[in-house]
């Protein structure tokens, strides 16, 4: 599933969609950022209450599929920047970690 089709798919809001075509294959959730890196595959849909830029880079070097932030979290500006430079989507849910990675399952699926 393309990253935008994601988005439609599971009524999130985009912070930042510059990678609408993005692949995404699978859910990957964590908030530590070492694990992330060196765990999450390729092409996931990273669900996360991680906004900074950091994740940003993180998301980059695992080549994430699109960040979803999840609990009503906000990226802050220099997140916002940073994915905006380096083609991340970051897209936003107010649903729980849980509610938002079954969302996602369900549209994989």
């Amino acid at each position: 599933m393309k990253a935008n089709e994601l988005l439609t798919a599971c009524n999130f809001k985009a912070a930042v969609n510059s990678a609408p075509e993005n692949e995404i294959n699978c859910i990957y959730c964590c908030d530590l950022l070492s694990i992330v890196m060196g765990k999450a595959p390729a092409g996931s849909a990273w669900v996360t209450v991680m906004g900074n830029m950091n994740s940003v880079a993180v998301a980059s070097l695992a080549e994430i599929g699109a960040i979803i932030l999840a609990d009503g979290i906000k990226p802050d500006a220099a997140a916002l920047t940073r994915a905006e430079e380096n083609g991340i989507n970051i897209y936003l849910s107010d649903d729980p970690v849980f509610d938002t990675a079954l969302k996602i399952h369900k549209a994989l699926s």
